[in-house]
């Protein structure tokens, strides 16, 4: 009896100590989970107080480096595609320029008769300048005359003419040219625009035939040479000239001193000599009488219209009348194809 109680008793403090054990374990696990929150809770606080100090710049910078964005992924290929953009135009206008500046000289028109524009606008001149300087400079007409005369498949050539006339010389280098094309059996046909008076008609009457609008203002067949008087300007601003010449004439036309008799004289002389060459040239090309040129040659213009009727030109059309009938001279049957060998363009006046 005695020995039973007394293993009772030590059973129970034996429970009683696993007891004290499981409630002091318990005891470590809440102090311990308390204290994990306690430190969380710090962070948590100092990683407001942080963000509270942030400006919105940085808060919105921290944030967007935290957090990767989509379209930077994206971004590279977008840089990329817009390369790829540039070289391919880049490709298509370095192309384009080329075959703008190189088409006629370098053959690149397909084969198959053709017929041939060249365009004459502005005040006609020597030397070379481009149609987009708004000169029709005789070396540059000469040479698109000489380029198209030289292509096999060029059957006819057509000049579109919009001038008021220029130099003699100028002019006579061009209708030397088409003299030229005409002695290979091109035949030349001249479509005028708006005007194509003086050394510009001086030009159409040597061509083949000669299309103009009803209204075109043409003729004005005559020279002239302009001399200006600034002797009173001179004196008044006490200007004092001195010429050392090797003869009279020499100074002739200079604007510090009036046109003497002898030079006035002389002058007159010059420009109907001018003159007599013009009239030949229209009556030899027009296949009319010298008189009947010089009648009608005082210096007027006449629309198309008048000079259809006095024989100066041939028949009222366009510039595409004027095509038509030099592939009908120059033999040309079926299609063909027509060329512009000097048309103005905006992009070869950028290279001016």
């Amino acid at each position: 009896m005695d020995s039973n109680n007394d293993n009772f008793s030590n059973k129970v403090s034996e429970d009683e100590e696993v007891q004290s054990q499981s409630n002091i374990d318990d005891g470590s696990l809440r102090k311990d989970k308390l204290e994990h929150e306690d430190n969380n809770h710090s962070i948590n606080k100092k990683d407001d107080r942080d963000l509270n100090t942030m400006s919105p710049e940085q808060n919105q910078s921290s944030q967007a480096e935290s957090i990767p964005s989509p379209a930077n992924k994206s971004c590279n290929w977008s840089n990329i595609s817009a390369l790829k953009c540039i070289a391919v135009l880049s490709i298509i206008v370095i192309g384009s320029v080329f075959l703008i500046f190189h088409a006629v000289d370098s053959g690149l028109y397909p084969s198959g008769d053709k017929v041939a524009v060249i365009y004459v606008q502005g005040p006609i001149v020597t030397g070379n300048l481009p149609t987009e300087s708004g000169y029709a400079s005789s070396e540059n007409i000469a040479e698109s005359l000489h380029q198209a005369s030289s292509n096999d498949n060029v059957k006819s050539i057509v000049l579109r003419i919009n001038s008021q006339g220029g130099s003699p010389a100028a002019s006579e280098e061009i209708t030397r040219e088409i003299n030229k094309v005409q002695e290979q059996d091109i035949p030349v046909v001249i479509s005028m625009g708006e005007s194509a008076t003086s050394a510009a008609y001086y030009i159409s009457s040597s061509a083949d035939y000669i299309v103009a609008n009803p209204s075109t203002f043409t003729g004005a067949i005559g020279a002239m040479w302009i001399f200006q008087d600034l002797s009173e300007a001179y004196e008044e601003e006490g200007i004092d000239i001195h010429v050392a010449k090797s003869g009279e004439l020499k100074d002739m036309g200079a604007p510090w001193r009036e046109l003497t008799e002898d030079e006035k004289e002389y002058a007159d002389k010059v420009v109907m000599e001018i003159f007599d060459h013009f009239i030949s040239e229209v009556a030899d090309g027009r296949e009319m009488n010298e008189s009947y040129v010089k009648n009608i040659s005082d210096g007027r213009v006449y629309t198309g219209t008048k000079a259809k009727d006095l024989g100066l030109i041939d028949e009222i059309g366009n510039l595409y009348d004027a095509i038509e009938i030099a592939s009908e001279m120059g033999n040309i049957e079926g299609d063909y194809q027509v060329i512009y060998t000097n048309r103005p363009t905006t992009s070869r006046f950028l290279t001016i």
